[in-house]
């Protein structure tokens, strides 16, 4: 057998169907799902749909940490929702304030060898421990829990080696935003990301988490660490050790694309406002004013990422014009934090502490006021995501966020530690953390399950129903928009639209406003339309409600330059027909008002990868990439009319 890669190790493992050929389809077995209550909701009501009895994964857990602001019933509701359907499906439930999913999971649940497929973009993640773990949209994990295989396009495996030794004051955090400066929010796309080299032996699992969690911002299918010591060491201080299984990638084994980062040449990174592309050496930005800082997230929540900012702040004040804001991800890290000593630290320094989520991450509180910097250890800053259009949102570490909440400005935290002849923190990370799981409902025995009830609030909506794809369509172009859309900029997130997560009619009426306000009433009186796109179009959440919204409103065809992998696959599965420009230039042609006009569809798309369309005097060959499963599911309507229509 050739050498192969840790990527290929883990696809042959679980492969089901199909040639692990790069951009052809296959089909994975999935051991293990991840929801999270701002898509889960959906998931639930997916299951439903689906006539699921009981779950048939090795692990399914339901987590409780996007949606915790509870200024009326809607959310609180929600989580009873959740609970129930974790009770009737045979899941685990986390339960709101046990901690945010991605290093909750890890520290519970993850298994090196195996996959697992979640309703998070963000869900890569747990590729630190030696895992395949793939964010998606959520009725592929409501697939996935009922026992079905997971399809993506086998991608290239990008291996990028490691070399030479982090520096002082500078972190996993700036390893990430490195290759963001790179290669920008699109360079990952189509792509596993494999790191490996020598300068892995110095990263703690901790440390891939924070790597692989902003995999997603490179657009990345998913981001793969060999399960080797750090991952043995990370197991046995979860008291984990018997899960341990060693996967490396051969001696000789070959990448599709290779990269190098000599980790000792880094310095401090800071991705300015508004994209995690737009990276930049802090040093560049030094003495722009702050006016918040908040550390936490999923993609800096390990205990080392709070116990440095504590040390840092450690006996000082933070700014004055400055709102210090501290999220821990898991309550198991509050409790160690604690143990240690850093959360006294913290609130001595002027912390303001929060509980156990997402929070700011995902516009839930925390929206920083108008035209004032923030510094967030997050792994996005699209704009509007903070709950403040007009905002200014910035990535870093959490030296740099530690460095300028003192200082109020933002500060490269080598300069600051010259300044105030500040040694590098000597952690002293507990050997054992406070394993504690009574926050995690397991699942009921399944005499028990069957009997349970789903308990709908009257938030809980149906899901809409999809009529199949017509052979002619005559689509008015309600939008024409430009590159990197994001899926917050199609579906918000934030406190006034979050809670309607589980009300498809209700959150459609937030559908692209913060783009044009009039959008949804628009598109109500229009019926059938176009939105017409740039290039990435859908990148940053694995959100369906960013396809289920304006598929409500409409949306029966996207015409872009190309898209981003999670959200593509969610306009297929709710039936609303991707396809790309052939020639870039045509998409200068087409302006809002126009029409565009699609013949033969029925015959067209499962015998040819190209379609004309015409729009005025203009005639346009558009392709797609639909696998012939997949132009099954675009005709039929979607996903779930098509199971319907199965049975």
């Amino acid at each position: 057998m050739a050498a192969r890669t840790v990527t290929r190790k883990l696809v042959d493992d679980h492969l089901v169907a199909g040639e692990p050929v790069a951009g052809e389809e296959i089909a994975l077995r999935i051991d293990q799902t991840l929801t999270q209550d701002a898509t889960g909701t959906l998931v639930m009501q997916e299951l439903e749909a689906l006539g699921l009895e009981r779950a048939r994964t090795d692990v399914s857990v339901q987590y409780v940490d996007h949606n915790l602001l509870q200024a009326d019933e809607r959310n609180a509701e929600d989580h009873e929702f959740l609970r129930s359907a974790a009770r009737r499906y045979g899941l685990w439930y986390s339960k709101p304030g046990n901690g945010v999913s991605h290093p909750t999971h890890m520290q519970r649940f993850g298994v090196p060898g195996a996959t697992l497929a979640g309703s998070d973009s963000h869900t890569c993640a747990a590729g630190s421990l030696g895992m395949l773990a793939i964010g998606v949209g959520g009725l592929d994990v409501a697939q996935a829990i009922a026992g079905e295989p997971l399809h993506v396009r086998m991608p290239q495996v990008w291996g990028v080696r490691l070399v030479g030794e982090l520096p002082e004051w500078v972190s996993a955090k700036d390893v990430v935003l490195e290759m963001l400066r790179r290669h920008g929010v699109d360079g990952g796309v189509d792509r596993v990301i494999e790191y490996h080299g020598p300068g892995l032996h110095r990263l703690t699992a901790m440390d891939r988490h924070v790597i692989a969690n902003m995999g997603a911002e490179l657009g990345a299918t998913t981001t793969v660490f060999p399960a080797d010591d750090a991952v043995r060491e990370f197991l046995r201080v979860e008291d984990r050790e018997e899960d341990f299984r060693e996967i490396t990638a051969d001696a000789d084994a070959t990448y599709d694309v290779t990269d190098e980062i000599d980790l000792s040449a880094l310095e401090p990174l800071i991705a300015r406002p508004s994209s995690p592309g737009n990276v930049v050496p802090v040093r560049e930005c030094a003495g722009e004013p702050v006016h918040q800082v908040v550390v936490g997230s999923s993609a800096n929540p390990g205990l080392r990422d709070f116990a440095v900012v504590a040390a840092m702040v450690d006996g000082r004040q933070t700014s004055d014009a400055v709102s210090f804001d501290i999220n821990p991800t898991s309550r198991q890290i509050l409790q160690d934090l604690t143990r240690m000593g850093a959360t006294f630290q913290l609130i001595a320094a002027g912390a303001r502490m929060h509980q156990s989520g997402c929070l700011g991450c995902i516009g839930m509180g925390q929206a920083p006021a108008v035209g004032h910097n923030s510094l967030r250890t997050f792994p996005r800053n699209f704009p509007g995501r903070s709950g403040t259009a007009d905002d200014a949102v910035w990535l870093c570490s959490p030296e740099t966020a530690a460095a300028s909440a003192l200082t109020g400005v933002i500060t490269d935290p080598r300069e600051y530690a010259r300044d105030n002849d500040l040694a590098y923190p000597a952690l002293e990370l507990p050997r054992k953390a406070s394993v504690n799981t009574a926050m995690l409902l397991p699942p009921l025995p399944a005499r028990e399950a069957a009997t349970a009830e789903l308990v709908k609030g009257p938030n809980i909506s149906s899901l809409p129903e999809l009529e199949p794809l017509p052979d002619a369509l005559d689509l008015p172009v309600l939008l024409v928009v430009g590159d990197d859309v994001s899926t917050d900029e199609i579906s918000p997130a934030g406190a006034r639209a979050l809670p309607y997560r589980s009300n498809i009619p209700k959150l459609a009426d937030f559908t692209f406003t913060r783009i044009d306000e009039d959008y949804p009433a628009r598109a109500r009186e229009t019926g059938a339309h176009a939105v017409v796109a740039g290039r990435n179009y859908g990148q940053g959440s694995s959100r369906e409600h960013a396809a289920i919204t304006p598929r409500h409103l409409g949306l029966s065809a996207v015409i872009a330059l190309s898209f981003a992998r999670i959200h593509w696959q969610n306009l297929v599965n709710f039936g609303v027909l991707p396809l790309t420009f052939t020639d870039p230039g045509d998409l200068g042609a087409i302006r809002p008002g126009d029409v565009l006009r699609l013949r033969d569809l029925h015959a067209t798309l499962p015998a040819s990868r190209e379609l004309t369309a015409t729009c005025g005097e203009h005639r346009l060959t558009l392709t797609h990439r639909l696998s012939p499963r997949q132009v099954e599911t675009v005709l039929a309507g979607g996903r779930i009319p098509q199971l319907a229509r199965q049975q």
